[in-house]
C-alpha cells in the first residue's frame, strides 16, 4: 500500500481530493538559487523552507507543494551559479499558482519564503491574483523567521553573536543533508558596512533591493557571518525555532482574518 505523504508532488490526484474534503491549506516553499559562500549549496534557501514545511504541514493539516525555485536575486548579479527570473515573471507564476490552486479547491495558500528579496514581490502577485480567486480563499507570503521570539532573534539573526545568516543557513543544512556541505571550505566574511542608525530596512531596500548586484559588490563570498562554527545541532535547533515560528505567524494571520471580515458594503 502506497504510505502517506505531505508532498503534493507525490500524491495522486485521487489523494489530493481525499484531502480536500476535510483541508484546505497547501504551504509552497519559496526560495532562490544563488550563492552561499563557497561552502553552501545554490538552493539553501529552498531547502530550509521545504523542510520547515514538511514538519509544519501535518501539525496543520497542510499539504507541500512543490517548491518555486527560481526567484528573485537581483542584488546577487555577478556571482556563478546564480539564476534568477525578472520580477514580472516571478509575480506573474504566483498570481497564476494562487488562480490554479484555488481552482482544485484550496483556500489558504500560503507562499513560505526562505528568501527575503521575494518578500513584497510575492505580497503583491497575490494581491493582483485575488480578483480570480473564488471569495474566502487567502493566499499570502510568510517569511519563516518572522515569528521568531526575542531570545530566538539573538541567537539565530543578529550580528553581535555570529550565528547570523552565515551560520544559521549552514547549520540548517547540515541537519537536512550534511552531505550537501563542504565543511573544510566554510568562511567567515563581514563587510565592511557603516553603523546604520537608522532602522536597517530602510538601507535594505535602498543598498540591496534597488542596485543589481550590490552583494556581489559588497562581499567576496556572498554571505556575512562565521560559518566555520555550524553544526547540525545548532541547525536543528533553527529548524525547530523556525517550525514554531511559522505556526506562530500562521494563527496569528488566522485570528487577524478572522477578526477583520470584508465589508458588506
Amino acid at each position: 500500500m502506497k504510505p502517506p505523504t505531505v508532498f503534493l508532488g507525490e500524491m495522486t490526484n485521487p489523494e489530493v481530493e481525499t484531502f480536500l474534503k476535510s483541508h484546505h491549506t497547501v504551504i509552497v516553499p519559496t526560495g532562490a538559487v544563488e550563492q552561499h559562500g563557497p561552502h553552501g549549496p545554490l538552493l539553501t534557501d529552498v531547502l530550509i523552507p521545504q523542510e520547515i514545511a514538511r514538519r509544519v504541514a501535518p501539525k496543520i493539516g497542510a499539504v507541500v507543494a512543490p517548491p518555486i525555485n527560481y526567484a528573485l536575486s537581483y542584488p546577487h548579479i555577478g556571482f556563478t551559479g546564480l539564476a534568477y527570473i525578472r520580477i514580472p515573471t516571478f509575480m506573474a507564476l504566483v498570481e497564476d499558482l494562487c488562480a490554479s490552486f484555488a481552482a482544485v479547491g484550496f483556500k489558504r495558500i500560503v507562499y513560505l519564503n526562505g528568501h527575503y528579496d521575494n518578500t513584497l514581490a510575492i505580497a503583491y502577485a497575490c494581491a493582483n491574483a485575488s480578483a480570480r480567486m473564488p471569495k474566502g480563499v487567502l493566499a499570502f507570503p510568510l517569511n519563516y523567521w518572522e515569528g521568531f521570539a526575542a531570545d530566538e532573534v539573538t541567537e539565530f539573526m543578529t550580528l553581535k553573536t555570529g550565528l547570523h545568516a552565515n551560520e544559521a543557513e549552514t547549520s540548517a543544512v547540515l541537519a537536512i543533508d550534511p552531505n550537501l556541505v563542504d565543511m573544510d571550505r566554510a568562511n567567515a566574511e563581514m563587510p565592511n558596512f557603516p553603523a546604520w542608525t537608522v532602522n536597517p530596512g530602510a538601507v535594505h531596500a535602498a543598498f540591496f533591493f534597488s542596485q543589481p548586484g550590490s552583494v556581489y559588490r559588497a562581499t567576496k563570498s556572498g554571505t556575512w557571518g562565521d560559518a566555520r562554527q555550524s553544526t547540525p545541532e545548532k541547525g536543528e535547533r533553527f529548524i525547530e525555532a523556525s517550525v514554531r515560528s511559522t505556526i506562530a505567524c500562521l494563527e496569528n494571520i488566522e485570528a487577524t482574518f478572522k477578526a477583520i471580515p470584508p465589508r458588506e458594503d
